[in-house]
């Protein structure tokens, strides 16, 4: 049989090898704490879960969705413009989309050809690259260095790789380093994207988990964003929605308007009950959303004051659902060291070099337990003893 040569692009690699141990430690008996996909244990608020059972109880919602509900729509449009202070038009400018993950893997089709050169992060969550990749696209990284604050440096984008690009993904609150972006940085990527035509996705799935008392606003709220680019949003971690696949792409009416035309050739919609569930979630009441980020700074500090206290230092992150830090001193390899983790200790954590070469060096934790077995964890490597040079 032969395949399509784009799937050359792809491999298990790393996460097929972790898995396996994980599997043959659990067979064995032996305890494994899994922090290594950001697969929230957060459940939604009972008045969102009220609203998906009552409409799935509902037989006249097992019809093919199509479009977007009108009630949604008006939904997001309200909730951008109450959250943001972004004004949206219902009609033109918001797309749902089946998880964010659905929409980034399937953008670059309605806006790349063969050969076309796009802009992505490095480190950057894996499927910013594989979208374009589908596309046939070539990729340019752009670094983010801890010396910088993990904040891409667009001056250093070479004057005619600026010129080729035409499109760029850039996330802020970031997965995996988990820095923010000054508001300078979006006044200059958008001179940068006017200057060039270059097309701006701006991913915002993090915008809630902001600690410290700091806050997070949206990309599409800077003026000229609405001209150059759109922004994808979630409700997997901010709501527990996580398994629902609820997203949104909003903005500029013609990038929305081409997505929801691809999209129209690829599914039938978002299933009618979830839409409900949606839209309970972003008009009800919102308290929910300082809980859950209550309870993932509590976690973020657990694991951060605890590592640190064994001798290895961790600065906290100021936002998402991650901590990112570079592997003990006394290692080469951020995939030798996630082995390590999992063989000796029984924790799973993700190795940077998993999201591109920046990543070397470093590793990233999902903060997705419980305060008790954060700990555990922390126990747990102390008694490996991986933390100590030979």
């Amino acid at each position: 049989m032969n395949f399509a040569k784009r799937m050359d692009h792809f491999n298990e690699g790393i996460f097929t090898r972790l898995l396996e141990i994980k599997r043959r430690r659990l067979e064995n008996g032996q305890p494994v704490i899994d922090l290594s996909v950001g697969t929230p244990n957060i459940p939604p608020a009972q008045h969102i879960i009220t609203a998906l059972c009552e409409a799935a109880a509902d037989p006249a919602n097992y019809i093919y969705a199509v479009n977007d509900q009108s009630e949604l729509l008006q939904a997001t449009s309200d909730w951008y413009k109450q959250r943001y202070q972004v004004e949206l038009d219902p009609a033109t400018q918001i797309c749902s989309l089946l998880g964010s993950q659905e929409g980034l893997a399937h953008i670059s089709l309605s806006i790349v050809d063969e050969g076309d050169l796009v802009l992505v992060p490095d480190p950057c969550y894996p499927v910013f690259a594989d979208g374009p990749l589908l596309a046939g696209a070539e990729l340019y990284y752009m670094p983010q260095k801890e010396e910088n604050g993990y904040v891409i440096q667009l001056q250093d984008i070479p004057e005619d790789i600026a010129h080729r690009a035409k499109f760029m993904l850039v996330s802020y609150p970031n997965n995996p380093t988990t820095a923010m972006a000054p508001d300078q940085f979006y006044l200059d990527l958008i001179a940068f994207a006017k200057k060039y035509d270059i097309i701006v996705l701006h991913d915002n799935a993090y915008s809630e988990l902001v600690f410290d008392g700091k806050s997070c606003g949206s990309f599409l709220a800077f003026p000229g964003a609405m001209d150059v680019g759109v922004e994808f949003n979630s409700l997997s971690k901010t709501y527990g929605l996580a398994g629902a696949r609820i997203g949104f792409c909003v903005g500029n009416t013609t990038m929305v308007s081409m997505l929801k035309k691809l999209k129209s050739n690829m599914d039938y919609g978002m299933f009618l009950p979830i839409q409900k569930a949606a839209i309970a979630a972003i008009t009800g009441d919102q308290s929910e959303v300082k809980r859950v980020r209550a309870i993932y700074e509590q976690r973020r500090d657990i694991l951060c004051d605890g590592f640190s206290n064994l001798g290895w230092p961790i600065a906290k992150p100021e936002a998402t659902m991650f901590v990112w830090s570079r592997i003990p001193a006394h290692y080469d390899s951020s995939e030798q060291f996630a082995m390590d983790l999992v063989t000796h200790a029984g924790v799973i954590a993700t190795p940077g070099s998993a999201f591109g070469p920046s990543g070397e060096g470093y590793v990233r934790f999902a903060l997705v337990q419980d305060n008790e077995i954060l700990q555990q964890a922390v126990q747990s490597v102390d008694d490996s003893g991986i933390l100590k040079s030979s």
